[in-house]
Order: C-alpha cells, then sequence, then structure tokens
C-alpha cells in the first residue's frame, strides 16, 4: 500500500510540475502586444509572406527548417511546428506566432536575441572576447565574415534577420484575427 500511495503522489506532484511548466511558458504579459492592425482583407500572400521572407525564411525555410516549421505558405503555417499550431485564425492573442514576433517571451522570441560568443569577457576587442579584425591574419576563425557568406558555422547566409517593428506585428494580428487566410 505504501508502494501504491507514494506511487500516487509522484504521479500527482509530476502533473502538477508539468501544468506549472506549461503556465509558465505562456506567462507572458499580452498587454503589450501592438494592436492588431486596421487594415482589412490581410492575407497570407499580399501581405504577410513578404514579411516572413525578409525576416523568417532563412530559419524556416524549405531547407532545414528550424522547429519544424515552415513559414513559405500559408498551408504550411497553419500546419505548424513540431510542437505543434503556431496560428490560432481568429485568435492572434493566442497565436503562438505572435508571441514570437513581437519577441514577449525571450525563450521564444523570434528573430532570436544574438547570443554572446565564446572566448570570455575582458578579451581583446569585443565584449565576446575577440578581436575583431582577429589579428594581423583577419578574421578569427568562426567570425563573421571568415566562413563566406554564412559568417559562421550554424548561421544562415546574409545578415541577421530584423525583428518586426510594432507596426509588422499588428500586420500579422490583423491576419490571424480576420481568419488567417
Amino acid at each position: 500500500m505504501n508502494k501504491t500511495k507514494n506511487s500516487h503522489i509522484i504521479s500527482s506532484l509530476a502533473v502538477i510540475a508539468a501544468l506549472g511548466v506549461a503556465a509558465s511558458v505562456r506567462a507572458v504579459d499580452l498587454s503589450k502586444l501592438p494592436p492588431a492592425s486596421t487594415q482589412q482583407g490581410v492575407t497570407f500572400d499580399k501581405d504577410i509572406k513578404p514579411l516572413f521572407e525578409a525576416s523568417c525564411i532563412r530559419c524556416h525555410g524549405e531547407q532545414r527548417p528550424k522547429g519544424g516549421l515552415r513559414l513559405t505558405t500559408l498551408e504550411a503555417v497553419l500546419k505548424g511546428s513540431k510542437e505543434g499550431k503556431v496560428v490560432q485564425p481568429g485568435n492572434s492573442e493566442k497565436s503562438d506566432l505572435v508571441i514570437s514576433v513581437a519577441r514577449l517571451d525571450p525563450e521564444t522570441a523570434m528573430p532570436p536575441k544574438p547570443r554572446a560568443r565564446k572566448g570570455g569577457a575582458g578579451g581583446p576587442g569585443t565584449p565576446g572576447g575577440e578581436h575583431p579584425e582577429g589579428g594581423p591574419g583577419g578574421p578569427a576563425p568562426g567570425a563573421a565574415g571568415n566562413n563566406g557568406p554564412a559568417g559562421g558555422p550554424g548561421r544562415p547566409p546574409g545578415p541577421p534577420p530584423k525583428p518586426f517593428t510594432p507596426e509588422q506585428v499588428g500586420l500579422v494580428r490583423a491576419w490571424i484575427d480576420q481568419g488567417a487566410k
């Protein structure tokens, strides 16, 4: 009986912990969301796809989409990611995509904020400890510009993507609130 009672207590604690984690993931201040745009007739192809192409497609395109999320077609966006749907048509406040592009949660902010480079603070040059020029031989290994257009291992080619403006977040919200068509 003690074994059964203990396993029940452990199971209950696991459920409570899981609910706590789930609640903390969605614990974002929705009052900080920019308002939905008043623009009518917002469509994926006309209004949203160009935003995604400018800021998202390098990581969420057809080639090895991060998290299984493709933002290249309406069908792919509505399908979602490995974790599930990211758009709740008709309800932008409950759409993870909006929370991500609004950057309300540092864990899910898209595009993500740049991470500090390895090398330790206090070294010569940049705060990450790398010298911008990398010494007389040019850029340090792994520094931007040393690995072709990608700028480093694991980084998509090109300049870092720009976060959405409040107006762009508002347009995404309007698209979702209008049915995500």
